[in-house]
């Protein structure tokens, strides 16, 4: 029995895929559960495995192609095996998929064409000595706009146009006139010569290309995020003397497995999320769910887009742990060789953008997450400690909540539970 190689759907958000290679051609034998196609999702480069033995007898969907979940892509059968009937349903469902849409219903006889309006003449209420004893104003269109961009009142002219109309004559000899009579200027002040310009840069030509899988499902999932999702913002400051010294002596003593400033951030993060669990929810139809573990999301910037890899059960696990394999989760996720797994159920995400030298963002809300802490770079700043200024090294964090779990008095509590992780970091560690 012929076997249908179909786009997968491989993650729960993927609604089309791009063939990027086949790994088998025509004719050739394959065997149940052999890899026979290589397809670009909205997350990740994942396989595709024969359902069923036989001879890949049609491929349907040529290499760079992208098309819709399930639709059919190649045959698997017996070589004498006929195959049309599979063949004529997939070319039924590509003409029907691009079938043009119903066409717009035409304008009654009643309705105005769209070039009409730049041909009539619109009227307005004429001012005191305006042409027309006080009637209406007739202007031509082009008249009107010159009039409006010159500052010119249309009252104060007299139309030379058929039936006293305004023409566009009229008003450019209004503005000729104004020129004549401004008063003369005073000496033209010498100014000091150009730099040369610069040799103009060559020309470049526009370039449309298509999004990745994983663009187009970035651009799906924040539309229904930042609209549905009521979005409130809570922004602190954290002194993070106390943090970096840390670090420095943990990478003194431990070699290898160095710890990074983002990995004190999730620790951190982990910690007061153990702390405040009415944080770690997530907003479903008509219920919120507390999860009993802290999964972190950690957005990462990949060339094609953002993915957040889910730290497993980070609110167990010690820094360096959560180190290894935090750094671990970034690396596969910007070669793009992540799970599903790997990438889904996360119950609260983190975004740094210090590295790129930003001070201060809002993230959007990962639904059906409830939060996400934006984090920006740490610079040395003048504050005031004990009643004297000092040059202190401060970060900027602003946690984003979606109001319909998280309240503002619960937001700050977790947000400065977090302050003081950074600030006293030796509690994260005992």
């Amino acid at each position: 029995m012929a076997t249908k190689v179909v786009m997968a759907q491989l993650s729960p958000t993927m609604e089309e895929g791009k063939l990027i290679e086949w790994k088998v051609a025509e004719g050739d034998t394959v065997s149940q559960g052999d890899i026979v196609a290589e397809i670009e999702t909205d997350k990740a480069n994942m396989d595709i495995e024969a359902l069923g033995g036989g001879v890949l007898r049609k491929i349907v969907v040529q290499a760079g192609a992208t098309v819709p979940v399930g639709a059919l892509i190649g045959v698997i059968a017996a070589p004498d095996e006929s195959i049309d009937a599979l063949l004529a349903e997939a070319a039924a469902a590509r003409t029907a998929e691009a079938a043009p849409p119903e066409p717009a219903v035409a304008p009654s006889a009643a309705e105005e064409p769209v070039g009409a309006t730049e041909a009539r003449t619109t009227d307005e209420p004429a001012g005191a000595g305006a042409g027309g004893g006080g009637g209406r104003i007739k202007a031509s269109p082009v008249a009107r706009r010159m009039a409006a961009e010159g500052g010119i009142a249309l009252a104060s002219l007299t139309g030379s146009g058929p039936g006293g109309r305004i023409v566009k004559a009229d008003v450019e000899a209004a503005l000729a006139s104004r020129t004549a009579a401004a008063p003369p200027r005073g000496p033209t002040p010498v100014l000091p010569p150009l730099t040369p310009a610069p040799p103009p840069l060559p020309h470049l030509e526009d370039r449309v290309e298509e999004p990745s899988q994983m663009r187009k499902a970035i651009a799906r999932r924040l539309a229904r995020s930042i609209g549905p999702v009521p979005h409130f913002f809570l922004t602190t400051e954290v002194d993070m003397g106390r943090a970096l010294e840390l670090r420095a002596d943990l990478n003194a003593r431990f070699v290898e497995g160095r710890i990074g400033v983002n990995d004190l951030l999730l620790k951190a993060t982990a910690e007061a999320l153990n702390r405040h669990p009415a944080v770690n929810a997530s907003w479903e139809e008509n219920a919120i769910r507390y999860h009993g573990a802290v999964h972190l999301g950690i957005a990462v910037a990949t060339d094609g887009g953002l993915i957040a890899p889910v730290l497993r059960d980070a609110g167990r696990k010690g820094l360096r742990r959560i180190s290894t394999e935090g750094r671990d989760l970034i690396t596969r996720a910007r070669e793009r060789k992540l799970g599903p797994e790997e990438y889904q159920g996360g119950t609260f995400s983190v975004s740094n953008l210090g590295m790129f030298e930003i001070d201060q963002f809002t993230a959007i809300i990962n639904p059906p997450e409830a939060g996400i802490l934006a984090i920006g770079q740490t610079v040395e700043k003048p504050v005031v400690v004990a009643g004297e200024v000092v040059v202190r090294k401060r970060m900027r964090v602003t946690m984003s909540c979606d109001h319909r779990v998280i309240d503002g008095a619960t937001g700050a509590a977790f947000l400065g539970t977090f302050k003081a992780m950074l600030e006293n970091p030796l509690e994260m560690l005992l």
